[in-house]
């Protein structure tokens, strides 16, 4: 086994441990179940796209530099996932306000796709010019949470405003790390090695999916019953 592939097939049993143990360990009550499943789901997603690294399935070189596809394929899916879980949460599983959720979720894509597009890209400007577009994708992903589903939460208060913001504040915290790690990384500045780069990678998304998605279930599991059943009533 190669030095790359030991956090790789890590962060394939990790994950995989981690969708069963969020599964069993979620909240199981009609109003809160879909969250336990979009955060069970998650790492059983990350999972499949770790054993697929680990294989070899998807891993090109070019330019001397190492592009993971997978990784990227499993961010398109498990972002949006996550955001639609956080957003729910903001809104107090409120339907009026859910338009939010699709300019979130086309943002993010986005920001996966150009972010791919500057690790694939040799040209150090076009590199430096998809990964600022990336951002920018990433900014609007961060406004749409921070300012109006935020602003919305906070007028319906209750219980579910502080699961949102810790969600929040942890999910942001997390992400923020992300964009670093690629500019740092052998697909930019190259100021860590590859190897190197597999491990933050790792830690970040055993964070952003298994830790996160624990921190998350077990706030919903402290909420009362009929919580956003009662927030649509009348609030």
């Amino acid at each position: 086994m190669t030095p790359e592939q030991i956090p790789l097939l890590i962060g394939f049993i990790v994950m995989s441990l981690g969708s069963v143990a969020i599964f069993l360990h979620g909240d199981k009550r009609r109003e809160f179940r879909h969250h336990t499943q979009f955060h069970s789901l998650v790492p059983f997603i990350a999972a499949t796209a770790y054993l697929a690294m680990t294989l070899g399935t998807g891993v090109i070189e070019i330019g001397g530099t190492t592009i993971y596809f997978p990784r990227y394929l499993d961010w398109s899916v498990t972002t949006p996932i996550l955001l639609t879980g956080l957003i729910l949460t903001g809104l107090h599983e409120h339907p009026r306000h859910s338009t939010y959720i699709l300019p979130a979720i086309v943002l993010d894509v986005i920001m996966v796709a150009t972010g791919l597009v500057a690790a694939l890209t040799e040209d150090p400007t076009q590199k430096l010019i998809w990964f600022a577009w990336s951002c920018a994708a990433f900014a609007g992903v961060l406004y749409i949470l921070w300012k109006p589903v935020r602003d919305i939460g906070e007028n319906l208060g209750g219980a579910m405003e502080n699961v949102y913001r810790g969600n929040l504040v942890f999910l942001t915290v997390v992400w923020l790390v992300y964009p670093v790690a690629f500019a740092i990384g052998p697909e930019w500045l190259g100021i860590l090695s590859g190897t190197a780069s597999l491990w933050l990678i790792l830690v970040l998304d055993v964070t952003a999916k298994v830790v996160y998605g624990f921190v998350a279930t077990a706030r919903f599991k402290a909420l009362p019953d009929g919580t956003p059943e009662q927030t649509r009533r009348y609030g």
